[in-house]
Order: structure tokens, then C-alpha cells, then sequence
């Protein structure tokens, strides 16, 4: 199994590299992309990751596709329900945000390398990323509520930010408290 890095590993303080574009599809990433997939879905409460927390200092993050299925609830084990209709989980590379809105909410938050802590986080409720896909092929995407925060948490991690230096009320609890 990939480990997870934690809260005290010089990598997630790192700002992660670039991938140049004619790597993108080359072996070592595809290697990489496999790894991040496998330590995401390997954590059952887990909605994104980025190349930081498995060691990887490049500008890579994955948003579960399992947040789109009409079944998931937020903090659920997900390893316990059956869920429908899986959804292909998303790969954005070089992420750049485009918009973001100044409107913002404050929602609690979590980290699979900041165990076991969570705390609210005030961010954009809307946001739009582009990136380049694991096929190389440049696109954007538009988030909002969940996904939008979830953009702006991952690409934080590319910056060598973690949520708790942006949280308040940080505190240790489980995903089924915290989003019940």
C-alpha cells in the first residue's frame, strides 16, 4: 500500500513543481497518477489528494470521482455502502484557477495527512481550474460548493499550505462526527 505522508514531512511544506507537458503521458507519471489513486481510494472517508502527500513533489491532484455518485454522503464509510454509479476519478496536472469567487463559506475540513484533525475553513463557494488531464489534453472545470473547496484545499497542498493554517476551531474527531 502507498503511504500517506503526515503533518511534519518537509514535502507538504514544499511549493510542488510543474510537470512539463510532454511528460505528462510518459511512464513515471502514469506511475504516480496509479499511486495517488490507490492511497486516495486505500482511505475510505478520503475525496481528493495530491502528489505532495504521497512524497511526490509535483503539481498533481485527484478528486475522487465517488463525490459525484448520487449515493455519496460526505464522512460515510464508503468502504461499507454499495455505491451505483462509479464515477472515473478526475486528474488535473499544473492546475491553475481561473475564477474564484468572493463569495465564501466557511465548511468543515479535514486531511488524510493531517489525521485526525478538522476545522472550518472559509473559502470560495464557486471556482474555476484549468488543468491538463492524464492524456495531456488541457480542460476547465468549474466547481462549486464541495468541489470548489476541494480545488482550492489541493491546490493549497501544491503551494505547501495545509488546511490547518488556514482553520479555526481545529480540533481531533472522526468523519462521521464531524459531517453528520
Amino acid at each position: 500500500m502507498i503511504e500517506i505522508v503526515q503533518n511534519g514531512n518537509p514535502v507538504l511544506r514544499k511549493v510542488a513543481k510543474e510537470v512539463a507537458i510532454e511528460d505528462i503521458t510518459h511512464k513515471d507519471i502514469v506511475k504516480i497518477l496509479s499511486d495517488m489513486s490507490s492511497a486516495l481510494h486505500s482511505q475510505d472517508d478520503g475525496v481528493a489528494i495530491a502528489a505532495p502527500q504521497i512524497g511526490v513533489s509535483l503539481r498533481i491532484f485527484l478528486v475522487s470521482g465517488r463525490i459525484f455518485d448520487e449515493d455519496f454522503i460526505r464522512g460515510e464509510n464508503l468502504q461499507k455502502i454499495e455505491i451505483k454509479n462509479t464515477h472515473k476519478d478526475l486528474v488535473f496536472i499544473n492546475p491553475k484557477f481561473k475564477k474564484i469567487s468572493k463569495d465564501k463559506k466557511l465548511l468543515s475540513e479535514g486531511c488524510l495527512s493531517v489525521r485526525p484533525l478538522y476545522g472550518k475553513v472559509r473559502r470560495a463557494t464557486k471556482a474555476t481550474v484549468e488543468a491538463y488531464n492524464e492524456s495531456g489534453t488541457k480542460f476547465t472545470m468549474e466547481g462549486s460548493g464541495l468541489l470548489a473547496h476541494i480545488f482550492q484545499h489541493e491546490t493549497d497542498h501544491l503551494d505547501g499550505i495545509l488546511f490547518i493554517d488556514k482553520a479555526r476551531d481545529i480540533h481531533e474527531s472522526t468523519p462521521a462526527e464531524e459531517f453528520k
